[in-house]
């Protein structure tokens, strides 16, 4: 079963969220972002995650595309919320739980409600003012465009070299997983990088 990420799938709406220029709404997601991680206490975060998903739920960004969001990074906070409550206590577990999942939210919600290509365009225009020192805004836009599509086929990868391994009874072997996806990736890597070049998109000049 293919699995994917919600990086880049836009849900069209008619809700003030989806009229939002990318630009602003952009600014907006890095703003509410640092007031997220600046919140301290248990119950402020909690709050901060309630309101990612009640502005979710209002932008009638499917449930499902919300918990796609969740899902990849579930495992990493349940470990880090662990290693939290056993070393400091279930405030600052919840703190860093809490902050961390309102953030995914917030960013699966603003992906949810933003084309790609409006996305790609604010940040080629807000990179403009950097073009003075040497950064090349349309390359910038490139980059983050394949790091778009290429987490969803990274997750795909993975899930077929696990399945790959489990049918040879060998699931449980880190060698036989971690060694065929690594080569995956690599050979993905380079074909991208040769498509690229083909069409002189990694010039310098």
């Amino acid at each position: 079963m293919r699995q994917t990420l919600p990086l880049g799938i836009y849900h069209p709406g008619t809700t003030l969220l989806h009229h939002i220029p990318a630009g602003p709404k952009l600014g907006l997601l890095f703003t509410y972002s640092i007031f997220v991680v600046a919140l301290h206490g248990p119950w402020p975060p909690v709050g901060a995650l309630a309101f990612s998903i009640a502005l979710g739920v209002w932008a009638r960004v499917p449930l499902r595309t919300l918990w796609r969001g969740l899902r990849p990074i579930l495992l990493v906070v349940a470990v880090l919320g662990a290693f939290q409550l056993w070393q400091h206590g279930w405030p600052l577990a919840t703190e860093i739980v809490a902050t961390m999942l309102a953030l995914v939210v917030a960013a699966t919600v603003f992906t949810a409600t933003t084309p790609m290509d409006a996305m790609l365009d604010a940040i080629t225009r807000g990179l403009m003012p950097f073009g003075r020192i040497g950064v090349n805004p349309a390359k910038v836009a490139l980059t983050f465009s394949l790091m778009i599509g290429a987490i969803p086929q990274i997750f795909t990868i993975a899930h077929e070299t696990r399945e790959a391994a489990k049918a040879r009874g060998l699931e449980r072997s880190a060698r036989a997983n971690l060694t065929p996806m690594v080569l995956r990736v690599v050979a993905q890597a380079h074909d991208t990088g040769d498509a690229l070049a083909a069409r002189g998109l990694g010039d310098d000049n």
